[in-house]
């Protein structure tokens, strides 16, 4: 194994060996940070408090990992429900529409945003001077944490093993199995996840390539693939109050108890499971296949309800507002200034976005078919194609005349324009 001096530290927010007694480990009980509590402590000479966030993930037993954490030496292993919390930050996704570059939901970023607020909290309570976390060198993860934690407290300090210790797959295995942690990757699926209540992430093996086709009915955990999904329809009815989901079918839920149902559902036909190109914040182009069958039902739910009750111009301001808070939440800015603003809007936006909307949902589409709000721009009385007092239809002449003038006066100009143009050059 490389030892520390093999890694040069050039920020001023890492770590130096010496300078601290007691550091707080983001722990997921996987290889890497069975490796890393058992590694922190011999390099770096300290105690290791063990944090293990719920957020919704189904493949873990975290009861098992805390004490796998106890067992490989942490002084204390902490396991924290934050689904209620959690739920909150999902919350603000769908009154955002959340959405980066075409159809991720941001779970990842936002259980980012979670953990490092998390971790800081703990840090605090056990008297942590550094937070270490199991990212590697070329992953969005490293900036979100490290730039998060360091914002929410500027006196903390990171370490990154994995950066650090630079082992392949290999060794790391070797090294398990040396100091006696459970190793259970020898035969591992090609796939790694990335998971919590608002999105499963799947990456590497045919995932990596983007030439390759993805075998989904191999990879995905939570949804069917179109083909096994019911041949039948379903429809839903999703209740909004001010942007926020607080019903399903006529039927009250907590906003964690909401998602968690409507992925069920979802899943089972095959909603919410997207092929996406993304370009990372460290500038890698990757590609990752996403599940997120509640995030998707919920967003495109709000979305159009949010358009019924929204002029054209609050709705085109609303998009770029949408897209921006996308980028910065995927961007590892969640916490920059001008996010507060953005807030401030669409909140405001959202306080009419109440009322129902109704989606079917079959083999992998997830269609708004029907709507309702006290708040809805649509007037029947003035739609109509049928004769209606309402609308004044002899304005309508007068009303195309000036409309069209700028268009018809800039299109004769430029016909004018190049007349002239011609008869020069025929002249020449």
């Amino acid at each position: 194994m490389k030892n520390l001096t093999t890694y040069k530290k050039v920020a001023s927010h890492e770590a130096e060996k010496g300078t601290f007694s007691t550091c707080l480990l983001l722990y997921s009980g996987g290889l890497d940070t069975s490796m890393m509590l058992k590694w922190i402590r011999e390099e770096y000479e300290c105690d290791v408090i063990a944090l293990t966030v719920n957020i919704g993930q189904t493949a873990d037993d975290l009861e098992a990992i805390k004490q796998k954490a106890i067992n490989l030496g942490a002084k204390d292993a902490i396991v924290y429900d934050a689904k209620q919390e959690f739920a909150e930050l999902c919350t603000e996704a769908v009154k955002a529409n959340a959405d980066y570059q075409g159809g991720y939901a941001l779970g990842c970023p936002l259980g980012r945003v979670m953990i490092s607020q998390l971790a800081v909290r703990f840090a605090g309570e056990y008297d942590c001077e550094v937070i270490a976390h199991g990212c590697t060198g070329k992953g969005n993860d490293q900036v979100r944490f490290e730039g998060y934690i360091t914002t929410l407290n500027p006196n903390l300090k990171i370490i990154a093993p994995v950066r650090e210790w630079s082992m392949g797959r290999d060794e790391q295995i070797e090294y398990a199995i040396k100091n006696g942690i459970p190793v259970s990757q020898t035969q591992k699926s090609p796939y790694s996840y990335d998971e919590n209540m608002w999105a499963n992430t799947g990456e590497g093996g045919e995932i990596e390539n983007p030439e390759l086709i993805p075998p989904l009915e191999n990879i995905l955990k939570w949804a069917n693939t179109p083909e096994q999904a019911p041949d039948e329809s379903e429809l839903v009815k999703i209740g909004f109050d001010q942007g926020v989901p607080v019903s399903l079918n006529g039927a009250e839920y907590s906003r964690k108890d909401l998602i968690l149902l409507l992925n069920e559902i979802g899943g089972k036909h095959a909603v919410g499971v997207f092929h996406l190109i993304e370009d990372r914040v460290v500038g890698l182009k990757v590609r990752g296949v996403y599940e997120n069958p509640a995030a998707t039902i919920l967003i495109q739910a709000h979305k159009n309800l949010e358009q019924l009750v929204s002029t054209r111009e609050e709705n085109e301001l609303k998009g770029f507002m949408d897209q921006k808070w996308a980028y910065l939440t995927y961007g590892a800015k969640y916490f920059e200034p001008v996010m507060d603003n953005i807030r401030a809007f669409i909140n405001e936006q959202n306080k009419k976005v109440t009322g129902e909307v109704t989606l079917k949902l079959y083999k992998g589409n997830c269609g708004v078919v029907a709507l309702t709000s006290p708040y809805s721009l649509f007037d029947e009385n003035l739609a109509t194609f049928n004769k209606s007092a309402a609308f004044n239809q002899n304005a309508s002449a007068g009303f195309i005349e000036l409309w069209n003038l700028p268009q018809k006066t800039a299109y004769q100009l430029k016909k004018d324009v190049q007349k002239q143009d011609s008869m020069k050059t025929a002249e020449v």
